[in-house]
């Protein structure tokens, strides 16, 4: 199965060039940026790590090895890419016990930068975002036309697409998780919630490309749910809130699909709109349901912070921060094209979809 997202249409007009990311894990860059910081005392011990070519899991099993608790003990707040170099905090329950030698942990690919006591553990979600330091090699194009969309982007974000790394190698999770559906899926839980996962995550793909296709992924129609900026909280759109739409105080969102819940659900427009672009998706959206997930809402609009780039001879280097659960990918797509992967990097290719 190709990649799912490859074809997903774009914001500002296509690549403006071609160029080679992540030629090393140097090329991309992610320092986690957290919700709290650790108090000091309580049972949970924090610990900040920089690592490269390891995925979270790794690290986490790492962590409880070297701690000698059980997996289940250790907690962090989101999953960052293997081909990278990031930092981000993890957490590890010791009741009652002093703080365990961690150098063990250390080698090439891992460094421990910091701990510290807190009174609770981490969960999935607590951080208020990433900070992402990218390199586009060999850059071959319009540089200036690849900065009118940065300024773009910029002012008005991008579409808040799932990257390619939810679905797996050529999107195979999709695949997978048609298997799960028929009763032919993994046991493991962690596995069957991955897969579980992609599919929503393909179906909110599914959603926002025919918003971006009609232009108003970030704008409003009738019927919408918005997400207030900064805060999970959904609502029914009303008179009046084109205007906080418009100053990015909330966005138009799409479906996690699920059983409903308490999370409202479009109407009028925005309802037929959702209905349209998921008519051939039955199967999934049934089998999500009968998994017992419950209905959420993601915004179709990514706000784009902190944005800065330069040229470094023919290599184009950015800096941005988002906020979580969105990918750096949803970013570089709008400027370059992921064709390949190839000799251990992804190629970037020119494309006007």
């Amino acid at each position: 199965m190709p990649d799912p997202t490859r074809d997903l249409p774009r914001a500002w007009g296509g690549p403006a060039g071609h160029g080679r990311l992540r030629t090393m894990p140097e090329d991309f860059e992610v320092i986690e940026q957290p919700q709290v910081e650790p108090a000091g005392a309580g049972e949970h011990l924090w610990v900040r790590v920089r690592k490269r070519n390891l995925d979270t899991w790794q690290v986490a099993d790492r962590l409880a090895r070297a701690a000698g608790v059980a997996p289940a003990a250790v907690g962090f707040a989101g999953l960052k890419d293997r081909r990278a170099v990031a930092e981000q905090w993890f957490s590890l329950h010791l009741p009652g016990r002093f703080d365990p030698d961690l150098s063990v942990c250390r080698d090439d690919r891992l460094t421990v930068l910091a701990t510290a006591r807190h009174l609770h553990g981490l969960r999935r979600g607590m951080l208020a975002g990433n900070g992402f330091r990218l390199r586009i090699r060999d850059f071959q194009g319009d540089r200036g036309r690849v900065e009118k969309i940065l300024a773009r982007i910029e002012g008005e974000g991008v579409p808040n697409y799932f990257g390619p790394q939810r679905f797996g190698r050529e999107g195979g999770n999709l695949a997978a998780a048609e298997a799960l559906l028929a009763g032919a899926g993994p046991r493991d839980r962690r596995r069957r919630g991955l897969l579980l996962s992609a599919l929503r995550a393909a179906l909110f793909n599914q959603v926002l490309a025919a918003r971006v296709a009609r232009g108003d992924w970030n704008r409003l129609v009738p019927g919408e749910v918005l997400r207030l900026a900064g805060s999970g909280a959904c609502f029914w759109s009303g008179p009046g809130d084109e205007a906080q739409v418009a100053a990015g105080q909330a966005h138009p969102t799409g479906p996690l699909w699920g059983r409903p819940g308490r999370t409202p659900g479009p109407r009028g427009e925005a309802a037929r709109i959702e209905r349209s672009a998921l008519a051939d998706r039955q199967a999934w959206r049934a089998g999500l349901e009968k998994a017992g997930l419950l209905m959420d809402r993601r915004a179709l609009r990514l706000p784009v912070a902190d944005l800065a780039w330069s040229w470094v001879q023919n290599d184009l280097v950015l800096a941005f921060s988002l906020g979580p659960g969105s990918y750096a990918t949803a970013v570089v797509r709008e400027l370059v094209r992921d064709d390949d992967a190839g000799q251990g990097s992804r190629h970037l290719r020119e494309s006007n979809t």
